[in-house]
């Protein structure tokens, strides 16, 4: 049994593992995925993802997770019902342009689920599409907000940045007359951060303000001499770029990192050592790392993927996979039942308990707050609190369209 991507093909063999379907759905798989088509048809899925570009790694960890939730999904099978899932992937490079080009080509097949987006950027563009064409398109690791509530017909396999604001927020514990500093750089990046802590943790009382540097810094101490005479209750650091590891040595020898308490979001495992000394020095927001959740799922997932060791977006692909089977058990080819199906959906995951909530489609799930112990190459993640998707739930919007 096979599933077929256009660029290679991987077998259900290479990520067999003898587990159920974690909620079944109503009736047996036969009588639910039929939905009025071929029974034996195939179900096409098209993936649109970094396979490239600036967000390659990402992808990698995606498609890896989507693998083995599916084959997690569907007890080692690869087929929901008597159906053979069929995957064919399609490498965005993270331009939106590209990921357009290829939506629409897979709907002109008449493919009627599409998913990935590791790039919110993409998942902006591609969400539209979904809707005019009536197709279900779950979005993976792009965290931007504006992708929830967008449609009816989209829905996100992973976080998104509210919830992302909502762990810094805790540990502070109740915002009201704190002081919050958002250091970034001068940058739509740095600015979205600012803004987001400000709607978020000012909105529930703390002062709120910044300390923005220029994108071509490269001498932080007067910056961190500003930080140190803001005497913050929490300092939010939200940086990308090469400049980094001297920011952080920088904030360290400075005394920053000791003298209030410094929160930043915790990437990927290959960028560790971006922290050098300062790693175990701050406290993390993290979306998921290895060992954050041991569940069924999380088990599943790490027996399956190269390597045997988790990372921030395998559980993302993995959920994509479960949304997925469940979709096709509820809805068949109808994909206005898919889309009722998924609405409402609890399910565990990797993280957890994950909860698809109907009036928006935002992912509702666990999230967590780490420390590294080590240093150099060598840091090892270990939790120190999970907060409930409740705990981390984003506001209700209304769903536009």
């Amino acid at each position: 049994m096979t599933v077929r991507t256009t660029r290679r093909v991987f077998t259900a063999a290479a990520t067999v593992m003898a587990a159920a379907l974690v909620v079944a759905a109503c009736g047996s798989p036969q009588e639910s995925a039929t939905g009025g088509g071929d029974s034996a048809a195939p179900v096409k899925v098209g993936l649109v993802y970094s396979q490239s570009g600036a967000l390659a790694t990402y992808g990698k960890q995606y498609i890896e997770g989507f693998r083995a939730g599916l084959a997690h999904a569907t007890g080692g099978t690869n087929k929901i019902g008597d159906r053979p899932v069929e995957v064919t992937e399609v490498d965005d490079a993270g331009d939106p342009t590209k990921a357009v080009s290829a939506a629409k080509d897979l709907i002109g097949k008449g493919y009627k689920i599409l998913a990935g987006s590791t790039a919110s950027g993409v998942a902006l563009q591609v969400a539209p599409l979904a809707a005019q064409n009536k197709v279900l398109f779950i979005s993976g690791p792009a965290a931007t907000d504006g992708a929830t509530a967008v449609n009816k017909y989209t829905f996100r396999s992973g976080r998104q940045s509210y919830q992302d604001v909502l762990t810094a927020k805790s540990f502070i514990g109740d915002a009201a007359g704190k002081k919050v500093v958002v250091f970034a750089q001068d940058s739509a990046f740095g600015k979205s951060n600012e803004e987001a802590v400000k709607a978020v943790i000012g909105g529930a009382g703390a002062t709120v303000t910044s300390v923005l540097a220029p994108a071509s810094a490269t001498d932080f101490t007067p910056f961190a001499s500003q930080l140190t005479a803001a005497k913050p209750d929490l300092l939010f650091v939200a940086w990308a770029g090469t400049t980094a590891p001297a920011m952080w040595q920088t904030l360290d020898q400075q005394g920053v990192l000791t003298a209030t308490t410094v929160v930043t979001g915790l990437d990927i495992r290959a960028s560790w050592p971006t922290f050098g000394a300062a790693g175990s020095k701050i406290s993390f927001l993290s979306h998921f790392f290895d060992g954050a959740a041991d569940n069924e799922a999380a088990r599943a997932a790490k027996a399956a993927v190269p390597g045997g060791v988790l990372d921030l977006f395998h559980p993302d692909g993995f959920a994509a996979a479960q949304m997925i089977v469940r979709a096709v058990e509820e809805g068949g080819d109808d994909v206005d039942k898919m889309v009722a199906g998924l609405e409402g959906w609890t399910f565990d995951s990797v993280k957890g308990k994950t909860t698809v909530r109907a009036e928006d489609h935002a992912l509702l799930q666990p999230m967590f707050q780490a420390t590294l112990s080590g240093s150099g190459t060598d840091f090892t993640a270990q939790l120190t609190k999970t907060l409930a998707p409740e705990e981390a739930a984003p506001p209700a919007v209304p769903m536009k369209g």
